[in-house]
C-alpha cells in the first residue's frame, strides 16, 4: 500500500519522455501526453519531450545524452518493447544499465495483468539505473502508461513515499566500492 507522510517535503524531479514510435507524432503521440499530463499533475517537470523512430541507434543516443544531462534526474520512453523486428528499445537501453531494477518488471506485469490479462506477457517494460538517473522503459499504450506511472512510479518518485522511495537514494546512485 502505498503512504504518502506529509511530514517530509516533496522534492519535484526533472522527467524527460521519449516516444518510440515509426508512426507517431506530436498530434499523435497519446501515450507522451498522458505521460506529460500525470507528471506535471504530481508536481514534477517535464523538462525534455521528444519522439524518434523505432531506431536501436537512434533511441540509445537520445537515451545516452539525456544520462549525461545533470538537468535529468530521470528518462520514461514508452513504445518500442513489443517483441517484433522493429521493437528495439530495451535492447537500446539496457546496455546502458548499471543497474537494473528488476522488481519494476516485476511489479509492472503484476498491474498489467489487471488490465490485459496475459497479454501483458507481450511487453519487455523494464528499469534501470544509468549515471545516476533513473531510465524506465514502458510500452506504447496509454493503459500501460497508466498502469505504470499510477501503480509504481507516482509513489516511487515521490520523497514522502514511506517507507522508501527511489528520491532518497538518488544522491547515492553514483558511489562506487573504495
Amino acid at each position: 500500500m502505498a503512504k504518502i507522510d506529509e511530514s517530509f517535503s516533496f522534492k519535484p524531479l526533472r522527467i524527460a519522455t521519449l516516444t518510440v514510435s515509426d508512426t507517431r507524432d506530436k498530434a499523435s503521440d497519446k501515450s507522451g501526453d498522458v505521460l506529460e499530463q500525470m507528471i506535471r499533475e504530481a508536481g514534477h517537470a517535464l523538462v525534455k519531450r521528444e519522439i524518434v523512430t523505432d531506431d536501436l541507434t537512434q533511441i540509445r543516443a537520445r537515451v545516452e545524452g539525456w544520462i549525461a544531462d545533470p538537468g535529468i534526474d530521470v528518462v520514461i520512453t514508452t513504445g518500442g518493447t513489443g517483441f517484433t523486428g522493429r521493437d528495439v528499445t530495451p535492447d537500446a537501453v539496457k546496455p546502458l544499465f548499471e543497474k537494473e531494477i528488476e522488481g519494476f518488471s516485476v511489479i509492472f506485469h503484476m498491474l498489467s495483468f489487471q488490465s490485459v490479462a496475459t497479454s501483458t506477457i507481450q511487453s519487455r517494460a523494464c528499469g534501470g539505473t544509468a549515471n545516476g538517473t533513473y531510465v524506465f522503459c514502458l510500452p506504447g499504450s496509454p493503459g500501460a502508461c497508466k498502469d505504470a506511472w499510477n501503480g509504481i512510479l507516482k509513489w516511487q518518485l515521490d520523497s514522502r513515499h514511506r517507507p522508501c522511495n527511489l528520491v532518497d537514494i538518488m544522491p547515492r546512485l553514483k558511489e562506487t566500492r573504495g
